[in-house]
C-alpha cells in the first residue's frame, strides 16, 4: 500500500510542473510574459509543498499501522483520489489569477480549489475514522489507542477551514481565501506527528525521515 500510494504522491507532484509553459510573445516580450504567468510559479510551488504535506503526514499514519484491511485500503484509495486531483485546481486557479486577483474567475477558482481541499480532508477523517474503529487489529500495539481519534478533529478543522475560506473567498474577496490556503498545509505540517504527540501524550512518535 505504501509503495503504491508512494507513486501516486510522485505523479501527483510531477504533473504540477505541466502548467509552467513557455509563454507567447512578441519578440522581445519575453521576460514580462514570463513576470505576467507569477500565478502559476506560485501555484506550483504551493501545492508542490501541500502533496509533499500529505504524503509526510500519510507516512507518518502508516508508521503506526501494523495491518490493512479492506475498509483501510478503501480509505486510502479515497484519499488518494483526492490527492491526485490537486493539480487541476491548482492549475485552474494560477490561470484565473493572472487577470486579477478579484476577477470573477479568481472567485470561482478558490471557491473549485476549496471543494476539492475540503473534500481531501473529508478521506482524511475517513481514513483515520476507519483506523481508530479497527485500532485493535490495525495499529501497532505501542501507540496510543486514542491516537486516530484525534487526528480526526486535524482533519474537521480542514474541513471547516477551506469550506470557509472557500465560501469568504468566492463571496467577498479571493485574497482571503489564498491566505487560508497558504495556512492549512502550514498547520498540518507542523502538525504531522500528530494530535496527540502535539500535546506531549503520544506512547511513541512515527519517524518522518
Amino acid at each position: 500500500m505504501e509503495a503504491f500510494s508512494d507513486g501516486v504522491f510522485a505523479v501527483a507532484v510531477t504533473l504540477l510542473v505541466f502548467d509552467l509553459k513557455v509563454p507567447d510573445h512578441r519578440e522581445g516580450q519575453l521576460l514580462s510574459e514570463l513576470a505576467r504567468q507569477w500565478p502559476a510559479y506560485a501555484g506550483f510551488f504551493a501545492s508542490f509543498l501541500y502533496t509533499a504535506v500529505i504524503w509526510l503526514n500519510h507516512h507518518t499514519a502508516f508508521t503506526r499501522i501494523r495491518h490493512v484491511d479492506r475498509g483501510l485500503h478503501f480509505a486510502n484509495l479515497t484519499l488518494l483520489f483526492t490527492t491526485a486531483l490537486i493539480p487541476f485546481p491548482t492549475a485552474v486557479l494560477s490561470h484565473a489569477l493572472i487577470d486579477g486577483v478579484n476577477s470573477a474567475d479568481a472567485r470561482t477558482a478558490v471557491a473549485l480549489y476549496a471543494g476539492i481541499a475540503a473534500a481531501m480532508c473529508a478521506a482524511w477523517l475517513l481514513l483515520y475514522t476507519t483506523v481508530h474503529r479497527g485500532r485493535d487489529r490495525l495499529v501497532e500495539a505501542d501507540i496510543d489507542p486514542g491516537t486516530f481519534a484525534a487526528d480526526r478533529w486535524r482533519s474537521i478543522i480542514g474541513i471547516v477551514g477551506y469550506l470557509s475560506a472557500g465560501v469568504v473567498g468566492a463571496l467577498v474577496y479571493p485574497a482571503i481565501a489564498l491566505a487560508v490556503f497558504v495556512c492549512l498545509p502550514i498547520f498540518y505540517a507542523a502538525t504531522s506527528e500528530g494530535a496527540l504527540h502535539l500535546f506531549g501524550n503520544s506512547r511513541r512518535g512515527g519517524s518522518t525521515q
